[in-house]
């Protein structure tokens, strides 16, 4: 299961510099994640400063 960004992204970048997999890149109002490019490793959800990313 990949994991998602809410709302509550401020679009800060932590969490795609963490990304081992590249799988994290900026839409249109937020980051989002591409859910078959992740590996659910969890290091996105720990590096965000608003607690916007959760596993799906």
């Amino acid at each position: 299961m990949a994991h998602v960004i809410g709302d509550e992204c401020i679009s800060c970048g932590a969490c795609e510099a963490e990304c081992p997999t590249e799988a994290i890149s900026q839409g249109d109002s937020k980051y989002v994640i591409d859910a078959d490019a992740c590996v659910d490793c969890g290091a996105c959800a720990a590096q965000c400063p608003t607690e916007a990313i959760s596993a799906q």
